[in-house]
């Protein structure tokens, strides 16, 4: 009974494998691709992977980052928005930084005010006080003088008339008052005359450099409205109101955990350009300027795009991701190939797209 037991489960066994291996050696049908992949248009083309981005004739797109760092009080420009040179995209907080211009524009203006002073000498009071000092020395002079000459005269006609000690008193004090009038005049030719040259070309030099200060501090303050260096198209804005920006690193990407340019902005985008990596194994492939057309193919679609050559970026770099993000230390190096083309009003495409690009000849 046992063994009767064992050899049907043995066959059980087997009728299960067989079943088993006949299930698995028939073949599913593979599903169909969800898009066409891009294949070489060309008898010899050369395949490179490519990026959009704006149409400039230096660089990729614009990074904006701030030339002070602080706190984001507003923004003033949407993603996506289109503005012109000079226009403002955001304003950090500048409290600080604007108590400093107004205590230098109030110390310009008082350097101005007392330069104006010396330069509207002499005061017209003054002068007035001056000459009647004058005025004034004069008529003691010759109060004095008078009452010498009477004292001396009667002295000539009779010395018991007069003591020698009056005599000598009145005749110094003439002297003494003939000396004052000498100090009342140049006075007065002192107040007259104004300031001292030296004393002016001093203060202009003062309120030239104190109206410098303002000015640079002035500058300084403007930096803290970031404005569009260029018209051009709003790509990203990296910064919220509140949040802390800076002049080194740009903004902080909580998602990332990395830095990022605050504001990035491009050309106006009714034309695009592609960036494309060719490698140096293929490079020597490349068709001469005059000959050179491309292809871009867009991901998840069938469509494809004929390219305009715009230049060679004539230096061959360590290939990288195109997140601009180094992942592996290999021995590949890339040659960038700019193209553009127009763009469609069909099918969306954006800056940092990744598209397959095909070069070849006509």
């Amino acid at each position: 009974m046992r063994n009767r037991i064992i050899f049907i489960v043995a066959g059980i066994g087997v009728l299960v494998g067989l079943i088993g291996a006949y299930v698995y050696s028939l073949r599913v049908p593979a599903q169909p691709p969800a898009f066409k992949p891009a294949s070489n248009p060309y008898a010899d083309g050369i395949y490179a992977n490519g990026i959009v981005e704006t149409l400039q004739t230096h660089g990729e797109n614009i990074s904006i980052y701030p030339e002070v760092s602080g706190v984001v009080t507003q923004i003033l420009a949407a993603e996506g928005q289109r503005v012109t040179k000079g226009a403002p995209l955001l304003t950090i907080e500048d409290s600080v930084q604007k108590a400093a211009v107004e205590q230098q524009r109030a110390q310009a203006e008082a350097a101005l005010a007392l330069l104006q002073e010396l330069r509207a000498e002499p005061r017209k009071e003054n002068l007035e006080v001056a000459r009647a000092q004058m005025d004034y020395a004069s008529a003691s002079l010759k109060t004095l003088q008078d009452t010498y000459d009477k004292q001396n005269r009667s002295y000539q006609v009779d010395p018991n008339s007069v003591s020698k000690d009056t005599l000598d008193t009145a005749r110094n004090a003439a002297a003494a008052a003939r000396q004052n009038l000498q100090v009342a005049q140049r006075q007065y030719e002192l107040t007259k005359a104004g300031a001292w040259v030296y004393d002016v070309r001093n203060q202009e030099k003062q309120y030239e450099a104190l109206q410098k200060a303002y000015a640079s501090s002035a500058a300084l303050l403007e930096k803290y409205t970031v404005r569009a260096p260029a018209d051009g198209t709003v790509l990203s804005v990296a910064a919220a109101v509140g949040g802390y920006v800076s002049s080194n690193q740009g903004s902080y990407d909580s998602y990332t955990q990395g830095n990022d340019p605050v504001i990035v902005m491009g050309t106006p985008q009714d034309r695009l350009a592609v960036r494309c990596y060719v490698d140096e194994i293929l490079v020597h492939r490349l068709p001469d300027s005059s000959r050179i057309q491309a292809q871009m193919f867009i991901r998840g679609t069938e469509r494809k795009i004929p390219l305009r050559f715009e230049r060679i970026q004539p230096y061959v770099s360590p290939k990288i991701q195109l997140s601009n993000e180094r992942t592996e230390r290999v021995d590949v190096r890339v040659l960038p190939v700019i193209f553009s083309f127009d763009t469609p009003k069909d099918i969306a495409i954006y800056p940092g797209t990744l598209v397959d690009v095909y070069v070849g000849t006509h």
